[in-house]
């Protein structure tokens, strides 16, 4: 039974043009010009709500083991992931980043140390494998080859493996794609010191890849021979997390 009124559109074609009944009444000039302020305020605000939002939802992710503030949206902005009810802080008194395993020379760096090394600056989409995706974003550290190539890796290393000082998340990547130039032991992001919530004071940062693979709180970097499923791998998600041909996703490439 169709119980529309006259004058309302059909809500199973939501696209149809209304009809001229349905166009209302001319506005005044007060009106227009009212709305016209309205909507410049809300460009002049937007950026500082956007910053207000995401202060919010990063501080909620860091009392929610859950993840479910993930789900919030967010304007376009980040989400906040963490698989444990709490991480500890670090900073330049107490962070260190150890390279061990198939190495020559295993190697413990503290933020002065990575700070000191030549830094790399790469701009791209970050794409997160549940959906949302922040454009232009700007990432600044040490390229991960670097690092692998003052401690000597062994012949026989075909990976690499990342563990984090949260105490449970975990990452993997191939030798080959740890090399490449846009993978990173980011110390910056958005041209800032990389803040607690996005995983400082240091992170990996893997360009080309979904942002799971990007692991947060970075504390320990060990050659193996071969890949080891991180923490996602472990439940279902793809090993090799290429943008746009993983996971059964068709994002564009970020990089």
């Amino acid at each position: 039974m169709n119980t529309e009124r006259p004058g309302e559109p059909d809500p199973e074609r939501p696209d149809e043009p209304a009809r001229p009944e349905d166009r209302g009444k001319p506005i005044g000039r007060r009106v227009l010009l009212g709305t016209l302020g309205l909507g410049a305020l809300g460009v002049l605000t937007a950026p500082t709500l956007q910053s207000t939002m995401e202060s919010f939802l990063a501080g909620a992710s860091e009392k929610d083991p859950t993840g479910l503030t993930g789900l919030l949206p967010n304007g376009g902005g980040f989400r906040y992931y963490s698989v444990t009810s709490s991480v500890p802080h670090k900073d330049e008194k107490n962070y260190r980043l150890t390279v061990d395993g198939l190495v020559d020379h295993p190697a413990s760096y503290t933020l002065a140390d990575l700070r000191a090394l030549p830094q790399t600056r790469l701009v791209h989409d970050v794409q997160c494998v549940t959906g949302w995706r922040v454009p232009g974003t700007p990432f600044e550290g040490v390229r991960l080859s670097d690092l692998l190539d003052a401690a000597g890796v062994h012949h026989t290393a075909g990976a690499v493996r990342f563990t984090c000082f949260d105490g449970a998340y975990s990452e993997s990547l191939t030798l080959r794609q740890a090399r490449r130039a846009d993978v990173l032991v980011a110390l910056r992001m958005q041209d800032k010191p990389l803040g607690h919530n996005h995983g400082g004071p240091a992170r990996l940062y893997v360009a080309p890849m979904y942002f799971y693979k990007s692991a947060k709180w970075l504390s320990g970097i060990t050659v193996t021979e071969d890949v080891r499923p991180g923490y996602w791998e472990d439940r279902g998600y793809d090993v090799d997390a290429w943008v746009g041909r993983s996971n059964g996703r068709d994002d564009e490439p970020t990089s």
